[in-house]
């Protein structure tokens, strides 16, 4: 192991559908701003102040296709993955930097039946499903049976 890590986990609402581009290989990128909150009392003068910090999330291929297809602007979304600089050059020949999120993982948080308009294409919010993961397998919630809730464990 180097003894580095470079992992991000994030609790947001979207700030605009996510945007696609294709390849030609047959590759997809979306990509879509999360704003994140945080909310606290300044100590000096009571007040309640509340930021808000935008983050770039780029998703890869087949997870693109499915934050294209069911996350929409203000969805509220679990996003996991790393944080990555890229330098580019804008037309003026300046050079630039951006720092995005390389997603590996996400999980949709917006119940499906919020009952909100999908704005997209006016259907109703019911019809979205209400989590989904990218191509690994979440790990869903373990219920025990009954057997386990009876059995006498000596600890």
């Amino acid at each position: 192991m180097s003894g580095t890590l470079n992992k991000v986990m994030l609790i947001g609402h979207t700030g605009d559908d996510v945007k696609m581009h294709y390849f030609e290989g047959g590759g997809s990128i979306g990509r879509f701003p999360l704003a994140t909150n945080e909310t606290y009392t300044n100590k000096t003068s009571g007040e309640r102040v509340s930021s808000t910090e935008w983050h770039n999330i780029v998703v890869r291929n087949k997870g693109a296709e499915i934050c294209e297809k069911y996350l929409k602007k203000g969805d509220k979304v679990y996003i996991e993955g790393r944080i990555k600089t890229r330098k580019w050059t804008d037309e003026a020949g300046t050079e630039r930097y951006s720092t995005e999120i390389q997603c590996t993982d996400f999980t949709f948080l917006t119940p499906k039946d919020s009952g909100g308009m999908d704005a997209a294409n006016s259907q109703p919010a019911q019809n979205r499903p209400a989590a989904a993961t990218s191509s690994k397998a979440a790990p869903s919630p373990v219920t025990p049976s009954i057997d386990e809730e009876e059995d006498d464990l000596p600890f």
